[in-house]
């Protein structure tokens, strides 16, 4: 990979969009580093990635979230109190021991 620094570089000699916010007297560290084309998109970088659907998701409204709430309660799942969780975390640890 290419890379370019420059230290010490003065202000007054970036581009306009790079100087917004900056003192004009100032001096800055500048690095410049060329991509990788390979990993520039998503799709190339994780193989397979390509054929899931891309699907659109949408935040939940809060009408959605209460609903999804009710409903998960409505299944009865059993709650699971907090030591009963820390003795099933400890068993499945304890596995590994053995």
């Amino acid at each position: 990979m290419n890379k370019i620094v420059r230290e010490h570089y003065p202000v007054a000699n970036l581009p306009e969009d790079l100087r917004e916010g900056l003192a004009v007297d100032a001096t800055v560290k500048i690095v410049v580093e060329v991509e990788d084309a390979a990993i520039q998109n998503d799709i190339d970088r994780y193989p397979g990635f390509k054929d899931f659907p891309m699907v659109e998701r949408k935040p939940m409204s809060i009408a959605d979230t209460l609903e999804a709430i009710r409903k998960y309660k409505a299944e009865g799942r059993p709650s699971v109190s907090v030591e009963e969780a820390v003795s099933r975390i400890r068993e499945l640890r304890d596995e590994w021991d053995d």
